[in-house]
């Protein structure tokens, strides 16, 4: 079975810009209510240490490996959740130019036999962070770009 979360949201500042919050992981602490920790360098075939809190959920590290790196327009990342086959998933970020902005696409492929069993918990606590994580995505490079004067 599979399960494709996917959201959007629109963001007031360039491709660019909404790519060096995204890509500046040192910083996530500081801004980012998912991923609340991230390390490694933003390299394809590079592995990547992400500790990443549902809403409500407890906080799980994960290492996936960077599989495509696009500057500034799609960051993507494959990860296994225990042996193969159990529960992969594909997340990627696609940054779509939208006259002065961007349109963040943020979106995560699960495949695996604990697809079904955690599907329902999927859109209870993993899509609304997704969605808390766009906001605060948002919200920094907005406030970035009307610093930096665009």
């Amino acid at each position: 079975m599979t399960k494709r979360l996917r959201t959007d949201v629109d963001i007031d500042a360039t491709p660019e810009r909404v790519w060096e919050v995204l890509t500046d992981l040192a910083a996530y602490p500081t801004w980012n209510p998912f991923i609340v920790r991230a390390e490694g360098a933003v390299e394809p075939g590079r592995r990547l240490t992400l500790t990443m809190k549902p809403l409500g959920g407890r906080a799980t590290t994960l290492r996936p490996r960077l599989v495509e790196v696009d500057v500034p327009r799609r960051l993507r990342w494959r990860g296994t959740v225990g042996v193969p086959g159990l529960m992969d998933a594909e997340h990627s970020f696609t940054l779509e130019p939208r006259g002065s902005g961007t349109r963040l696409v943020h979106q995560e492929d699960f495949r695996g036999v604990l697809v079904p069993l955690l599907a329902a918990a999927l859109d209870r606590k993993t899509l609304p962070a997704f969605l808390a994580m766009n906001e605060a995505l948002k919200s920094r490079a907005e406030h970035a770009a009307s610093h930096l004067g665009g």
